[in-house]
C-alpha cells in the first residue's frame, strides 16, 4: 500500500458507485479504504475518518481527471 495515494474521501458507498465503475473500467488501479467497515456499520464513516480512495501513484493523474471530467460534465453521473 506504500505506492498508493489518497485522492478523495467519501462518507458513504453510494457517493462512489459510479466512479468505481469507471475507474475499473480505464484500468486504473485502486482500493477503497474503510468501505467494508462503513458497509457493516454506517455511522462508523466519521469514526474512521470516511472511505479513502487511494489510487496508484502512477494513476493518480488519470484519476483526478476522471473525477473532474465528471464533475464538468452535463450528464446526470456525478461524482458526490
Amino acid at each position: 500500500m506504500d505506492n498508493f495515494v489518497v485522492v478523495a474521501t467519501f462518507t458513504y458507498p453510494h457517493e462512489y458507485a459510479v466512479l468505481k465503475m469507471l475507474l475499473e473500467q480505464d484500468g486504473i488501479r485502486y482500493v477503497f479504504e474503510n468501505e467494508t467497515m462503513v458497509h457493516v456499520s454506517p455511522f462508523y464513516s466519521y469514526a474512521v475518518g470516511g472511505i479513502r480512495l487511494k489510487v496508484h501513484r502512477n494513476d493518480v493523474a488519470s484519476a483526478r481527471a476522471l473525477m473532474d471530467q465528471l464533475d464538468k460534465d452535463e450528464s446526470p453521473l456525478r461524482v458526490v
